[in-house]
Formats: structure tokens, sequence, C-alpha cells
């Protein structure tokens, strides 16, 4: 009787196994780890550490200002990405920047001869209340907030000037150089929400807002530079408006440069971090270049200076 034959059963390379979330115990052991002391922060490059390892990427459907200060309030990092103009990409860093500040270097201000319908534009874009009022040599003249017209009707914005409705000098004003606790004890005090920071010719140096200690408390995990300000990362390409584009970032203030790319072990790539390097305006930004799939990728991005070099 001829028996059946066996059936000759071969590994297929392909096959995989698919398990479900009831199809896996994870087994506890003993543990000495509290995970209220447990420390999650990371190096992103040599000078940033972010307290929670995420990063957002550098797509045009993720990544823009408001999700840049996101990141950086809850102890991460946002990259901005590149599918903008240049100046609407610089823009966008210098939004995440001046969002929240230890001291705003270079506050944005107004004349006194702007209409309150210009006044309104510039806070809505940059989402604050008000606005210090200079001259044209940068002398502080005073101060316009949304208490100053609140009661003006919408219909004479058009017409009515910043002058007529500002609160004019003397102000509460302080030093350059000021620490945060003389500066709160000021704002307490006086029961105001900015202090405008001045020289001794009376030129605005500088504004320290309530907001910005309140926002430190909020966000204790905050991504900050050394001068108090949320980090921020943009991406760069290694061709056509590259440089230019880079320059641009780097003049708003951008913590790091993502050269971004879908192979980084490209010569392009390569010459593009290189440059960079060797630029003395951009010794204080990182340079993170990518992506690498290979060692010798990582190596290669590593030798022309990238701070970090990312694999995909």
């Amino acid at each position: 009787m001829t028996q059946p034959s066996q059936r000759n059963e071969t590994h297929d390379p392909f096959g995989f196994v698919g398990l479900t979330y009831d199809d896996v115990l994870l087994l506890p052991g003993l543990t000495d780890v509290i995970p209220s002391e447990a420390d999650t922060s990371s190096r992103v490059s040599k000078r940033i550490t972010v307290q929670t390892p995420l990063l957002s990427s550098a797509m045009d459907t993720v990544t823009e200002s408001r999700m840049a200060v996101a990141m950086a309030r809850q102890g991460g990092l946002g990259v901005i990405h590149r599918n903008l103009s240049i100046q609407d990409q610089a823009e966008q860093v210098d939004r995440v920047k001046r969002s929240e500040s230890g001291m705003i270097a270079h506050p944005v201000t107004i004349g006194p001869d702007a209409t309150l319908a210009e006044l309104d534009e510039l806070c809505g874009h940059y989402r604050v209340s008000g606005l210090p009022v200079v001259d044209d040599a940068g002398h502080l003249l005073g101060i316009v907030t949304n208490r100053d017209t609140r009661f003006v009707s919408e219909h004479e914005w058009p017409h009515r000037l910043v002058r007529a409705v500002m609160t004019p000098m003397p102000l509460v004003t302080g030093q350059v150089g000021i620490s945060g606790e003389d500066a709160i004890g000021l704002l307490a005090k006086n029961k105001i929400e900015k202090l405008p920071l001045v020289d001794g010719e009376g030129i605005l140096r500088g504004l320290i807002t309530v907001k910005d200690f309140t926002k430190a408390e909020q966000y204790p995990l905050s991504t900050k530079d050394d001068e108090g300000r949320l980090r921020v990362g943009a991406a760069i390409g290694f061709f056509g408006d590259g440089w230019d584009r880079a320059m641009a970032l780097v003049d708003a203030g951008v913590d790091a440069l993502f050269v971004d790319t879908a192979n980084g072990h490209s010569a392009g790539v390569l010459e593009m971090i290189a440059r960079l390097k060797a630029e003395r305006s951009v010794a204080h930004v990182d340079i993170i270049g990518g992506q690498a799939a290979t060692r010798d990728g990582a190596q290669a991005l590593i030798d022309a200076g990238a701070t970090v070099s990312r694999s995909g």
C-alpha cells in the first residue's frame, strides 16, 4: 500500500505573526522606580535638551508656529516645514521666539500716528494684547492695550489714532538687566501686565510681560533657550534657495536647522552641512542632517559637521 507523501513545509520569510492586545501579557518585575521621579529628558543635540522626547515633523500638514509653540511648552520641539516662502518661514520662527520670553529683547512696537485698525492687525498677527508706543528714534511714548481700545467703537478704528487712546508716559518701567524677582514685584505692585525696559535716555530696550511668568508656572517642562525663549527648529533644502533660507532662519532666531531630504548620504547635503558649519554667523545654531539609512551615511553626515544625524 502506498504511503501518502508528506508535504514539504518550508519557512516563509514573509510570513509574519499577527498578535492582538489580548495575545500579549507583559509580566511586571520588581522595581524601585517611582514614576513621578522618572527622568525622560533627552538630548536632541549638543545644545538642546528636551524634557519630553518628542519632535513634531517638518511637514506642511503638521508643524507651523502654533504647533511648534505647543510642542516646546510641553517639553518637546517643533520643526517648521519649508513649503513656505523664505519670509513666511522666518516669520513662523519669529512668532515662536516671541511667544514667550524671559525678556523680549526686540519687542514689536507701534508709532503714535498709526490707526487702531493697524494696531489691531499687529496684535492679531503676533497674538498679543497691546504694544509699546515709540517715536522714530525709539523713545518710549506710552503703551496701548485692549483696555485703552475697549470702549472705542470699531467703526472708528480705521481713522482713530493710537496717540488719542494710548496711556502716555510716565509709565511704570524697569531698567535693562532687572531681575525676574524685581520685575514680577513691579508688575504685581502696580497691577500691570507689561513692563517696558528703558535705558537712561528713555529708549525702549525690552519688554517683560506677566504672561511669561504665568506660562513658566503653567508649563514647567518647556524647552527654552538661555534667554528664556521657546526653542524651535526649521527645515531647509540643500539646493535652490536653501542657503538664503538658512540665513533668514538664523536671523529670525532658529535654534536648529534640519537639512530636510529623503537621502542624507548625498553630496549636496554634505556640502550644505559643511558650508553651514563654516559660517561664523551660524555657530550658535545646531545643524541636523539626514536621513541616514546606513552606518556609512551617518558617519558621512557627522564628518561633514552635522551636530546630529537622523535615521529614517
